[in-house]
């Protein structure tokens, strides 16, 4: 899916709910995957080049565990300081600055690489 205006936030969200829903996540698990996935997707729009960016989600089958992986790419010229972007209260866009590390918070697996050309953050949630 690709992601370049507020309209694609809404598509993003209502897929992650569907697939949470398909892989049988329970209502908490469900709205912390859209919740961290919106916030991801924002912040492509906020930083990526040109605020576009792409977002592939897809249900996973893990003995005997189902879940949901959502991978968010963009184009953007990376993140400076890795480390500092992941500490609560580090904003560059004047926000609270609890976007990348409350995303990674509410989701049972986070993974980030970051270089000068892109980001790319991979999400999962487990069923219980």
């Amino acid at each position: 899916m690709t992601i370049s205006g507020d309209a694609d936030l809404l598509r993003i969200r209502s897929a992650l709910r569907a697939e949470a829903q398909r892989a049988g996540l329970g209502l908490t698990a469900e709205t912390k995957l859209v919740t961290a996935g919106s916030e991801l997707a924002r912040n492509m729009l906020r930083y990526g080049r040109h605020g576009q960016g792409s977002a592939s989600i897809e249900r996973l089958d893990r003995e005997g565990r189902r879940g949901v992986r959502a991978v968010f790419r963009d184009a953007g010229p990376g993140i400076a300081d890795l480390d500092q972007a992941m500490s609560d209260g580090f904003s560059t866009g004047g926000s609270l600055g609890l976007g990348l590390p409350g995303s990674r918070r509410l989701v049972d697996e986070f993974a980030i690489e970051t270089a000068p050309s892109g980001t790319t953050v991979v999400i999962a949630q487990w069923s219980r």
